[in-house]
């Protein structure tokens, strides 16, 4: 026998792991990283790609076309199509019809967002309570951002024509000259901006109405334990909170109310006059179309495009940093 002293050991020291069989045990034990990053490139194109498709499809590749037809004489009936770099943004600068055009749509754009902003908060707040005649009343001024704008457009037609259902009231109320809403040059455009405001409260209404219903009841209880009345409760409490409500609705007015055409076609038709109530989209359509001066109305797009990108990032910017400062 084999004497042992007390503390030792009779088993046999562990071997030495090599880097070989570390590697293996590596490869074997489980996918790669290499392997697991391209299984999750591959779902994305699984799932990401058709969308991607046709994105580009309908919005990048129309773009890209009419980029191209805005640096060319292009007109359907009178080929062939001849390159003519910055001729037609040069005499987009220069056409005092442009500029008229771009005003009335900056009128409508301003006068829309700010009055169905306003409008919308309002009865938002006068709706944020439970029943169900409230639930009914949502309903039913959210109705007309369903409806397609002819739609409502020969609604409004049949409602403000000289001989339309409010003139022909007026009338019977004693008015022996009522307003021509849409037939009187200087109020054809604010009857328009009337039109689309009214289509556009709805849906201020809904998303102030989602921002009311996330302002927790417990800063209103304590504000009112402080003493605070209901106009300071609003200014101090529910305002701030309703940022992130306030950036939707006017980026998407902005966006919705700049490229306004069915309502001009049908109910205007860009009258009374010269371009009286003429907006970019509207004009696009008419000199592309009907004018068949595809290359010009191609600039006009583009510098629309541009304008509506830079003008849209800069209020989201600014009202993104308000979010955060309240």
């Amino acid at each position: 026998m084999t004497a042992t002293h007390p503390g030792t050991s009779t088993q046999d020291p562990p071997a030495e792991r090599s880097p070989a069989a570390g590697h293996s045990r590596r490869m074997s034990g489980g996918p790669s990283r290499t392997t697991r990053r391209f299984g999750r490139l591959s779902h994305f194109a699984l799932f990401g790609l058709p969308s991607l498709a046709l994105y580009a499809c309908f919005v990048l590749v129309p773009i890209g076309i009419a980029a191209y037809y805005s640096l060319t004489n292009r007109n359907p009936f009178n080929p062939p199509t001849k390159w003519v770099g910055l001729r037609n943004y040069r005499t987009l600068a220069d056409d005092p019809d442009f500029w008229k055009v771009l005003t009335n749509t900056i009128i409508i754009t301003v006068a829309v967002t700010i009055a169905a902003n306003a409008i919308g908060l309002a009865i938002a707040v006068l709706l944020d309570r439970r029943g169900w005649l409230y639930n009914a009343l949502r309903g039913v001024f959210f109705t007309p951002v369903v409806l397609s704008g002819v739609v409502v457009s020969v609604i409004w037609q049949s409602i403000l024509t000289d001989d339309g259902l409010l003139n022909t009231t007026l009338h019977k109320l004693g008015v022996d000259h009522p307003p021509g809403w849409l037939s009187d040059p200087d109020l054809a455009l604010y009857t328009l901006c009337w039109i689309l405001t009214w289509q556009m409260i709805g849906f201020c209404v809904v998303v102030y109405l989602a921002g009311l219903q996330g302002v927790p009841h417990e800063l209103h209880e304590a504000a009112t334990v402080d003493g605070a009345g209901p106009f300071e409760r609003f200014r101090h409490i529910t305002w701030p909170l309703l940022a992130p409500a306030l950036t939707i609705n006017t980026v998407m007015m902005l966006i919705s109310t700049f490229k306004t055409y069915d309502q001009v076609q049908v109910i205007t038709n860009g009258g009374p006059g010269d371009r009286t109530t003429s907006t970019i989209a509207f004009d696009v359509i008419q000199t592309g179309l009907v004018g068949n001066r595809s290359g010009y109305s191609s600039a006009v797009a583009v510098v629309m495009l541009v304008f509506v990108a830079a003008v849209s990032t800069v209020v989201l910017r600014l009202l993104q940093r308000r979010e955060v400062n309240a």
